[in-house]
């Protein structure tokens, strides 16, 4: 890989950059009958669908007993780092939790809002050429701690599905478990089988057929995001290390060849050191073919910019999922960038401590979705509604404005569904109703 001129980018090079493509739009058509079968064939299409799909023949779709046993096959290390892991994500989520409020104004208003979790929802866990343990951590320690009665996980199934995967989804707190994938589980998710318990909402990452099918049964059952490949963007200047910045590209690179990986900088000894190590990390890596290709394809590339106000209009129009920035004032360089799905401050702060144990959660925007929402979180998990009570004399303050804004808008049932509260003989602005819209009623 040979650095490039950010001011140099041609207008294709750029959109490439900008308008990443997961490739969901040219399987949709194929996605919609996959739904469509198992909406109306219910776990018959998930068992022929697993045997064309994933060349298994599934025995018991529901494996939650097998997620409880898979706790006492795996090594101790492993679920210690599980362990800690789900209690990191767990006190991090804690602390995101809204508070019920209300709150009382001098004119008689008692105003409030309220939180209630959701009470079914559909976590899916990816499985495929990697066991994804933390994506059950993330997708379903927020819904425990959100209050979610039913959390229910879909991955793909396997003759045996990794057992690390089904410990932390397990430990995790997750209520069932079901051995289906793509575009299948996530319907069956959203309208039930005679197995799978339909649920109100579907979380979590996963391919391109996955995201074509949660775009497919949006409007039928709440999603939390279409999501793309991993992303990650690396803003350095000259203090950065190397070697750091290039493990971090890598490490997002191992994810997916349509993986968007991305240095800026605005030193052009840092960018040739960073290609250098590249070249140095990547034949070490055991995904090594996956990396490479995601090096190659066309939202990657290692970036030099004339300043670093070039580099963070760059970052701030690429919106990336994970922002990496190894540079001397980096809190600095935060506050100038808006579109970001998560922040890493520092050498010492590698994506892959977020992906796995920070506390934080990695299900994340992709494909410039940092512009308009956030990762998951517990409020993904919860519903808010307002609450109030009026005193008389509030409501006869407010007559007034409700009556003839109401009336502006020809609803005079509206107008007099104010009025008829009070009975003193006044109209509800506290004159004498001499209009004949009471004895209307």
């Amino acid at each position: 890989m040979e650095p490039r001129q950010v001011a140099d980018l041609s207008p294709d090079e750029r959109r490439a950059f900008f308008d990443r493509d997961a490739g969901v739009d040219a399987v949709r058509s194929d996605v919609r009958d996959i739904v469509d079968q198992v909406r109306e064939q219910g776990d018959a299409a998930l068992r022929e669908f697993s045997r064309e799909f994933d060349g298994v023949e599934v025995a018991n779709i529901d494996i939650t007993d097998e997620a409880e046993r898979a706790v006492d096959t795996v090594d101790d290390d492993v679920l210690a780092a599980i362990h800690e892991s789900i209690e990191n994500v767990r006190a991090f989520h804690e602390a995101q939790l809204p508070e019920d409020w209300t709150r009382e104004f001098d004119d008689g208003r008692e105003l409030g809002r309220r939180f209630r979790p959701l009470d079914r929802v559909g976590v899916y866990v990816p499985g495929g050429t990697a066991a994804y343990p933390s994506s059950a951590i993330m997708g379903v320690v927020p819904a425990v701690v959100a209050g979610v009665d039913h959390v229910a996980v879909v991955t793909p199934p396997a003759d045996e599905v990794n057992p690390a995967t089904l410990a932390a989804i397990h430990e995790a707190g997750a209520d069932a478990v079901y051995a289906v994938g793509g575009a299948q589980a996530i319907s069956a998710l959203a309208y039930g089988t005679e197995t799978v318990t339909r649920v109100r909402k579907i979380v979590g990452p996963g391919n391109k057929w996955v995201t074509a099918a949660k775009a497919e049964v949006r409007g039928d059952v709440e999603i939390d995001f279409l999501a793309g490949p991993s992303e990650v963007l690396v803003l350095a200047d000259d203090t950065a290390d190397p070697a750091s910045v290039a493990a971090d590209v890598v490490a997002q690179a191992e994810h997916d060849p349509n993986a968007s990986v991305v240095v800026v900088t605005d030193s052009a000894s840092l960018a040739e050191s960073v290609c250098d190590e590249l070249d140095a990390q990547v034949p070490d890596r055991e995904r090594q073919e996956t990396i490479e290709a995601a090096l190659d394809n066309d939202a990657s590339g290692v970036l030099l910019a004339r300043s670093m106000s070039e580099a963070v209009l760059f970052a701030e129009e690429y919106a990336a999922e994970h922002l990496s920035i190894q540079a001397d004032d980096d809190e600095a360089l935060l506050e100038r960038v808006t579109n970001v799905g998560s922040a890493f401050l520092g050498r010492f702060t590698p994506v892959a401590a977020g992906d796995y144990a920070s506390g934080t959660n990695h299900v994340l925007p992709t494909n410039g979705g940092a512009k308009s929402f956030g990762g998951l979180s517990t409020d993904t998990f919860l519903r808010s509604s307002t609450v109030q009570r009026l005193s008389e004399g509030s409501l006869r303050d407010l007559s007034e404005t409700v009556t003839t804004l109401a009336e502006a808008e020809g609803l005079e049932a509206h107008a007099e569904s104010v009025r008829v509260r009070f009975d003193d003989g006044d109209d509800a602005t506290g004159g004498v109703d001499d209009s004949d819209a009471s004895s209307d009623a």
